[in-house]
């Protein structure tokens, strides 16, 4: 009997299943060994990237860097500005240095963000490489215009070969033959395209008043820059300043179509200009690369004191704001002449919701700086007398530097880490 179960286990013992589990239990040990050697190797690798902190933005890339801050006078010995008042880039009314206004004060912005330190100044020469071979455009009213020119004549100062550029429907713009970058602004106030079309009838102005309508096509944009949707890698848009009964009064009114037909019941033109926003916004979305930077800057505040632009409205001051004051210049809840400003902001913020555009918020940086407008030094004799000062647009050099040093710090982050 012990011979048989002798012979019965060894029999057991030597078939393949036995011999199969031998071997594992004797390569067991050798793996848990690979196991836990890669484990070891693995692991702080992971944790590493986990717990390494994200690069920081640089100084004027972060979207509080113009919301939260105060102006300061610019650290150390204060360079020169990077062009004069002879650019070939300009316009003759932002030109303060030669229609004979005194230099803008030397200010830099600082974000509270960034510790004391204040957005640097563009490296003309570093942006250009950065953007070799790409294609910057601005769309919208004068006021992206006035950020356009001090964009152009900043960068002509690492490229003394610029040369002016219009095309593809531009109002002005640049082209730097050094890196192979273009930048241009294209004029479309309403971004929407809009027609004038008068009253036919005399006898019919002489009864109700209306003169005719500006009609808007809401969802169609203005031919200046229909066709540009995949030209610019960078595109800055703005729009509102025209969003007024003084552009468009009662006698001329603004009447929104959709699809071809009168929009019913009619809107206003707040309204209105949610809708356009949201159309305008939709169709570039739609239409541009996804890798465009798609940046949306919000209203430039305007500084009347004493009265609108045809009351006798003055800013002749080289006087900053005070941060108390800013609430009764600009809070519409005040009803100063400067409420418009903050009031389109929330049109603006509202209608953008959901998009691929990034807000940039120059609005509340610009309020302080009522010292900064061309006022009474136009350039052209009796232009205060027919068209009152201008406290809207800006003299360049001046604020509007300190803009493309904040979208300039945004795009090339952008360029450095982002799709572009």
């Amino acid at each position: 009997m012990r011979r048989k179960r002798a012979a019965a286990s060894l029999s057991a013992a030597s078939s393949p299943e036995a011999s199969a589990m031998r071997r594992l239990h004797l390569r067991l040990p050798f793996l848990l060994l690979i196991l836990v050697t890669s484990a070891i190797l693995v692991l702080p690798s992971r944790l590493a990237r986990r717990v390494s902190p994200p690069e920081p933005l640089p100084c004027g890339a972060a979207p509080s860097d113009s919301t939260a801050g105060r102006w300061v006078p610019t650290p150390g010995p204060v360079p020169p500005p990077l062009y004069g008042a002879s650019c070939p880039f300009h316009r003759n009314s932002y030109n303060c240095l030669r229609n004979g206004r005194p230099p803008v004060a030397a200010l830099s912005w600082a974000p509270a963000r960034c510790g004391g330190a204040v957005v640097p100044r563009i490296d003309a020469a570093g942006f250009l490489a950065a953007a070799r071979g790409r294609r910057i455009g601005l769309v919208g009213d004068s006021l992206n215009e006035n950020l356009a020119v001090a964009l152009l004549c900043a960068l002509r100062s690492a490229d003394p070969g610029a040369r002016k550029w219009k095309r593809r429907g531009a109002w002005r713009g640049g082209y730097f033959p050094r890196e192979d970058v273009t930048v241009a602004f294209h004029r479309a106030v309403l971004l929407a395209k809009y027609t004038w079309l008068p009253v036919e009838n005399p006898e019919e102005v002489q009864k109700d008043g209306i003169k005719g309508i500006h009609r808007v096509d809401v969802d169609t944009p203005a031919d200046e820059w229909i066709d540009v949707t995949k030209f610019y890698d960078v595109l800055i848009v703005n729009t509102g300043h025209w969003w007024g009964t003084y552009k468009f009064p009662k006698e001329k009114p603004l009447v929104f179509y959709r699809g071809g037909e009168p929009i019913e019941p009619p809107l206003s033109i707040s309204d209105g200009l949610k809708v356009v926003i949201k159309s305008m916004a939709s169709y570039i979305d739609r239409e541009m690369p996804s890798k465009t930077l798609k940046l949306w800057r919000t209203q430039s505040p305007r500084h009347f004191y004493g009265g609108e632009w045809d009351r006798n409205g003055s800013c002749v001051t080289d006087r900053l704001l005070e941060e108390d004051e800013l609430e009764s210049w600009f809070d519409p809840r005040h009803g100063g002449v400067n409420r418009d400003t903050r009031t389109v902001n929330m049109v603006i913020q509202e209608a953008l919701a959901g998009s691929d555009f990034r807000l940039v918020n120059l609005t509340y940086m610009s309020e302080f700086r009522a010292d900064g407008h061309p006022a009474t030094w136009l350039g052209k004799k009796d232009a205060v007398a027919v068209y009152g000062q201008d406290c809207m647009h800006w003299c360049v050099p001046g604020v509007p530097d300190t803009w493309v040093d904040i979208l300039a710090a945004q795009i090339l982050h952008y360029f450095k880490h982002g799709k572009g």
